[in-house]
């Protein structure tokens, strides 16, 4: 008989313990004879050396194992809030998550986040509360903590004994259990949370009747797709303590993958580069069946793709499968797909909000200039694999870009290009990343109609639009004067030529009109439209002049009351914004929304102004207008629209910067 499969995925904030759960379900489950440990670098899913020698994951890692009669698929994902575009990717695929909090640190910033993000995509959730043997270890603290801030009911599997001490252990709630004043106050957290559902468990609660926990057991396992509560289970992973219960839960409580159709419906999560398998694409089917050398049409980039062989992971080995059935997830090679890449039809396919978005721009180059050519080979291979790099390759400077959620991940990025590809880098200081709208309404006129054969005639209109709006366009010239095809190109053009504004940044939140214009029968091609669109656009934005943007964070803060003074003069410095502040049981709670440039580290600071006691919730919100003596301008990389005939030359390839082109105009 076939056995059912889960794909589940293991949250955290960074250092929760995610990695060693991931090696006792390994151990447990019989995959493996012995056990890894992340200290040692010794663990199945920390596969690169950079992971080992740090301790801490930075890429997702699948692996295989079966428990009962099921087949789990097993994803450990990163916990530093600077790879969050990896567990982005993660979420689109799981059937259930298990969330994983420490007894000592409780709900942290990146725990909301995480939390947030399985609720608005429905993902069925267990919460593990690990390292109640820790000096500090507060179970029913951190209970209190996450049935108000993760707005979620509770329902305890067990509950600890001796927290906070070398030989702390756990009891689970039957009638051996000794009971403890922990133990009846989470037992009555079980009974109350089913209770809310059940009227039977209600009345025998009210009627101070015996309630079996088996029957509560029973009864939570009917109730838990339909109703708002979630399964907790308390343990200590590195001695494996908790770890076939919360098996046990996840086989109970996640549902099993399955299919609703014959169509092939699936998603890319994740790629990497193997030196003798070449590119390996992770991929999630739902729906329909893949074979060896099967064709399979890449919806996100709309072209067919030629599958090779597929593999699949087991506690690290890879070995082949040759087929892959919905609900599964394999190691497909040949594929020349991107993360996120959809095959197939998008079927049921989740979406995934953004957890963070990069806020900082790095220039990298090579320590040794004979590693120019290789480090552009190497950074364009790592941006397949992690497509928010964003990397750019300024030719004309020799010049390499990339885009960055924080500082660890560039200290990692360091790390893994010397050990990958044997190349020494040096990073830039991080610069937040601007934006540019335009001040004002303004026009923009262009005529290329030398030298010929070539006729684009133009005028654009700017102005600036609501914030967080994007980029609108509109024509307002009739197809007598240009015809269909070339202001089809105009439009597809625009991206492009707003990449880069007249302060050097991306330019966005502005309407576009194309007001007037003319084409010519004889001389007019669509390329003369793709030159000349930058052109007028940047004219346009030069006589508008634009107002940089920067981006934004929102910000909750709770600590003691005691240091309400400080924090409120640091947001003031910082030109944060905010409410007053709440005030519950001798802490304050104060939200609001602070600059990215003035609250990097603040993390840092709040740290030590409240002795580690305050907390920091840290999302970003969004791009706002920057005060005019704060905000960086840079200078326009290659060569700019506003310099006409050089722009011109340039674009057909008549001259180059450096023996370099940028502009590339399609055939």
């Amino acid at each position: 008989m076939k056995k059912s499969i889960r794909n589940i995925g293991i949250l955290a904030h960074v250092d929760a313990g995610k990695t060693t759960i991931t090696e006792h379900f390994l151990f447990v489950g019989g995959a493996k004879r012995t056990l890894g440990n992340v200290n040692k670098g010794t663990t199945t899913t920390d596969f690169l050396e950079v992971e080992k020698a740090r301790g801490i994951s930075v890429r997702a890692a699948s692996t295989t194992f079966f428990w009962k009669d099921a087949q789990i698929n097993l994803i450990d994902t990163p916990g530093h809030v600077d790879f969050s575009a990896e567990v982005e990717r993660v979420l689109n695929i799981l059937d259930g998550a298990i969330l994983v909090v420490s007894a000592v640190e409780g709900v942290q910033s990146h725990t909301f986040t995480i939390y947030e993000a399985l609720c608005e995509l429905n993902i069925p959730t267990i919460i593990f509360i690990n390292k109640i043997d820790r000096s500090g270890s507060d179970v029913l603290r951190v209970f209190e903590e996450i049935n108000t801030e993760l707005n979620t009911n509770l329902f305890p599997i067990n509950a600890p004994i001796n927290e906070g001490v070398s030989n702390a252990t756990v009891a689970f709630f039957d009638e051996n259990t000794k009971q403890t004043d922990d133990v009846l106050t989470l037992q009555n957290v079980a009974i109350e949370t089913i209770a809310e559902y059940n009227d039977e468990i209600l009345s025998y609660y009210l009627e101070g009747k015996t309630i079996q926990f088996k029957h509560l057991y029973s009864e939570a396992k009917k109730l838990f797709h339909d109703e708002n509560f979630t399964p907790v289970v308390t343990g200590i992973a590195k001695e494996g303590l908790a770890i076939k219960e919360l098996l046990d839960c996840v086989i109970d409580f996640i549902p099993t993958a399955n299919s609703v159709s014959d169509e092939i419906s699936g998603i890319v999560f994740k790629t990497e580069h193997d030196v003798t398998l070449g590119q390996i694409a992770h991929v999630r089917l739902f729906d329909g069946k893949l074979a060896n050398r099967n064709n399979v049409f890449n919806y996100t980039q709309n072209s067919d793709e030629k599958i090779s062989q597929i593999k699949k992971k087991f506690a690290g080995k890879i070995e082949d499968i040759g087929k892959l059935t919905a609900g599964d997830i394999g190691l497909i090679t040949g594929m020349n797909a991107l993360p996120g890449d959809i095959i197939g039809k998008p079927g049921r396919i989740k979406q995934t909000n953004r957890l963070n978005i990069a806020i900082l721009t790095v220039r990298v180059a090579p320590k040794n200039t004979p590693d120019y050519a290789k480090l552009a080979s190497a950074l364009q291979e790592l941006d397949k694999e992690d497509p928010t790099l964003n990397f750019r390759w300024f030719r004309g400077d020799k010049e390499f870009q990339l885009d960055l959620t924080g500082t660890i991940q560039m200290e990692i990025l360091e790390i893994l290009i010397n050990q990958r590809f044997n190349i020494e880098v040096e990073f830039s200081e991080p610069t937040i990343i601007y934006k540019e709208t335009p001040a004002k309404k303004a026009e923009g006129f262009v005529r290329y109609w030398m030298p010929k054969p070539c006729w684009a005639i133009m005028r654009f209109e700017v102005a600036p639009a609501e914030q967080g709006s994007g980029v609108s366009f509109e024509s307002k010239v009739s197809t007598d004067k240009i015809r269909r095809k070339y202001q089809n190109e105009v439009e597809r053009a625009l991206p492009k030529s707003l990449e880069q504004g007249i302060k050097g940044w991306q330019v966005t939140d502005l309407k576009i009109k194309l007001v007037e214009g003319d084409d010519h029968e004889v001389h007019s091609n669509p390329g003369d439209f793709i030159i000349a669109t930058p052109m007028g656009i940047m004219r346009a934005l030069e006589n508008s002049d634009t107002q940089l943007l920067e981006p934004i964070l929102s910000f909750e803060i709770k600590a003691l009351e005691e240091f309400l003074g400080s924090v409120a003069s640091d947001l003031t410095t910082m030109r944060a914004t905010f409410a007053n502040p709440e005030f519950e049981n001798g802490k304050f709670t104060i939200k609001g929304s602070v600059p990215a440039a003035t609250s990097a580290n603040y993390a840092i600071r709040l740290a030590s102004v409240t002795g580690g006691r305050g907390k920091l919730k840290l999302r970003f919100s969004g791009y706002d207008k920057c005060p005019e003596d704060e905000g960086v301008s840079i200078d326009y990389k290659g060569v700019s629209p506003l310099d006409e005939s050089k722009w011109i030359l340039h674009a057909r390839g008549a001259y180059k910067t450096n023996e370099w082109k940028i502009w590339v105009v399609p055939a």
